[in-house]
């Protein structure tokens, strides 16, 4: 069984910064594919970012490129997505997802999932 486990989230105003993380572990597992997906109030989850293994490729939904960074620490199993100039519209429960193959910004094609981390973000 493998877990993910998010951290990080909390109520900042706009214009702050977050850092998230998310933790692995349970049987040997190294994902090819992590990302993060959030999800507000009435409206589906959305593709948030994308990290490979090595992370030397990444990708962004168009909302927060330029403001988000997702990185890896393979090491520890453990991903991040620093958030930065954070605005309300980032409002949302936070998730982290982990795939065998290389990572999409389908939520299906995702193995695993953590439980969610609450941002909240004040005008």
């Amino acid at each position: 069984q493998v877990q993910l486990v998010e951290s990080g989230g909390g109520l900042v105003q706009a214009g702050s910064s977050l850092r998230l993380s998310c933790a692995a572990s349970g049987r040997t597992f190294s994902p090819s594919g992590m990302g993060w997906f959030r999800q507000a109030p009435g409206k589906e989850r959305e593709f948030v970012a994308t990290s490979t293994r090595s992370g030397g490729t990444t990708t962004y939904a168009d909302s927060v490129k330029g403001r988000f960074t997702i990185s890896r620490d393979n090491a520890k199993n453990t991903v991040f997505l620093q958030m930065n100039s954070l605005k309300p519209e980032d409002t949302a429960v936070y998730y982290c997802a982990a795939s065998r193959y290389w990572p999409t910004s389908n939520a299906r094609d995702y193995d695993y999932w953590g439980q969610g981390t609450q941002v909240t973000v004040s005008s």
